[in-house]
């Protein structure tokens, strides 16, 4: 049976291989992907120029958290930063319907951090610290 309506997307899980408590995250982003493409100019032909694809590029996966102190995570990511250390894993973000169960999937394959950054500090707000951290990865795939 055909669900007519989209679906909401606030409902999502993100499981990073070998980190079983530590994945709630507030935000993704960067699940896009955009196929190149390079111009070919034929000899003699001046109305128009070929336009040829080329590879796929992948921007960053983005994943946005209230900052957790002692984070296993974070010990991923400050191993590639403070010791040039790099643990290459699979993400995968799912999109849950109201019961909990997967609508879709996105496999992110060896993916590996290369930023993690601190949220404001401000006295006149009342805010979670929030932590970013992104990720860069070989290529992804949208799982059925």
């Amino acid at each position: 049976m055909a669900n007519y309506y989209p679906p909401v997307g606030f409902h999502f899980r993100v499981d990073i291989d070998g980190f079983a408590d530590d994945i709630n995250f507030q935000e993704v982003s960067g699940i896009n992907a955009t196929v190149g493409e390079f111009t070919y100019n034929e000899g003699g032909e001046n109305r128009f120029v070929h336009r040829l694809p080329d590879r796929v590029t992948y921007e960053k996966l983005t994943l946005k958290r209230g900052m957790l102190v002692g984070s296993e995570l974070i010990g991923w990511f400050r191993d590639a930063v403070e010791a040039f250390k790099f643990d290459p894993r699979d993400v995968l973000v799912t999109l849950l319907n109201s019961e909990h169960e997967p609508l879709e999937s996105w496999s992110f394959v060896q993916a590996y951090p290369v930023k993690w950054s601190i949220g404001n500090f401000n006295a006149q707000q009342n805010e979670i610290v929030i932590e970013t951290i992104e990720l860069s990865f070989q290529y992804f795939q949208r799982m059925d």
